[in-house]
C-alpha cells in the first residue's frame, strides 16, 4: 500500500541526519526516501529536501487537492506547492512526478526543468517531458 501523506521536510543541509533523527525518535517512524534537488531552484540549489506532501494517482486528484486549499482562502506557490488558509505549506505531488525524478539522470532533469514553471502540477507535461 502506497501512504497517501508523507512529511517531508526541507533542509539545505544535514537532511540525512535530521531525517535519522526524527525517525530514531518518533515510534513507528522510518525514512523511506531521500531525494536531492536535481537542479536548481527558486531561492536554492541543487541539494537536498524533506514537507507536507500529498500523493495523488492522477490529474484529478491533484486539481481536487490543490483546489481544495487554494480555494478555501490558501494561496499557490511554485512547483506543487500551496499554502492553506492557517499558513501550513502543502506539496500536492502526482506519483507521475515523484516517478520522475526518481527515474535519475536526463529523464529526471527534463522533469524537474518542466515542473519548475509549475504552480499546480500538471502530469501530462512532465509525463511528455519525462518521455524526452
Amino acid at each position: 500500500m502506497k501512504p497517501k501523506n508523507t512529511i517531508c521536510l526541507w533542509f539545505d543541509k544535514d537532511a540525512h541526519e535530521a531525517a535519522r533523527f526524527y525517525a530514531a525518535t518518533f515510534p513507528d517512524s522510518k525514512v523511506t526516501a531521500v531525494h536531492k534537488a536535481p537542479g536548481d531552484y527558486p531561492g536554492g540549489k541543487a541539494g537536498e529536501a524533506f514537507s507536507f506532501q500529498i500523493a495523488t494517482d492522477n490529474q484529478e486528484q491533484t486539481d481536487r487537492y490543490w483546489s481544495a486549499i487554494v480555494g478555501n482562502g490558501g494561496q499557490e506557490s511554485a512547483c506543487g506547492w500551496c499554502k492553506d488558509r492557517w499558513g501550513l505549506s502543502w506539496q500536492i505531488t502526482p506519483r507521475a512526478l515523484t516517478d520522475a525524478l526518481a527515474a535519475g539522470g536526463a529523464e529526471a532533469k527534463r522533469a524537474f526543468e518542466a515542473m519548475m514553471p509549475m504552480k499546480k502540477i500538471d502530469i501530462a507535461t512532465i509525463e511528455a517531458a519525462r518521455r524526452g
